[in-house]
């Protein structure tokens, strides 16, 4: 862990974790592909049961952030983003981690993703056990009209 970087998590609608997720996702989402998200729908899945949002935080500033959403015993990772000043220092490890065992903690046992096929962090979910499972070809389309595949993984979390 970094020296410094505490993590906070938050399992319902709290409007400054939300603002400081806001701030990171508008940093660290590419405009070219379309896939941040608005204030609106990341309060909308923070309603939902069995959903958590992760803060890195330095001091009171936002680092990143991580989004999951549970049901019965699986979860998918929904966002997981790090401001662009801040990549390359572990904190999207340590966020990914930190899900994983909070997972665990409430009795989940697999966790899924997806992910745009040219992201960066298909190397850090692959480093962290996730397993590809299937590819969806076209399935994003950027704000140039791009198409870009999704690809999906697993991670299988025994007891």
């Amino acid at each position: 862990m970094m020296a410094g970087v505490a993590l906070e998590t938050y399992n319902q609608v709290e409007r400054n974790a939300l603002a400081d997720a806001m701030e990171v996702m508008v940093r660290a989402f590419d405009p070219a592909f379309g896939e941040a998200w608005t204030l609106p729908q990341l309060s909308g899945v923070m309603t939902m049961p069995g959903t958590w949002l992760t803060i890195a935080r330095l001091d009171a500033a936002p680092l990143g952030f991580a989004l999951v959403r549970s049901v019965l015993d699986e979860c998918e990772l929904l966002l997981l983003a790090v401001a662009p000043l801040w990549r390359g220092r572990g904190i999207g490890e340590m966020l990914l981690h930190d899900s994983l065992r909070t997972a665990r903690r409430r009795g989940i046992t697999s966790m899924n993703l997806e992910v745009r096929s040219t992201n960066n962090a298909i190397r850090l979910y692959e480093k962290s056990g996730f397993e590809y499972v299937h590819r969806r070809p076209g399935y994003y389309r950027g704000n140039d009209g791009q198409l870009h595949d999704a690809l999906s993984f697993r991670i299988d979390m025994l007891p």
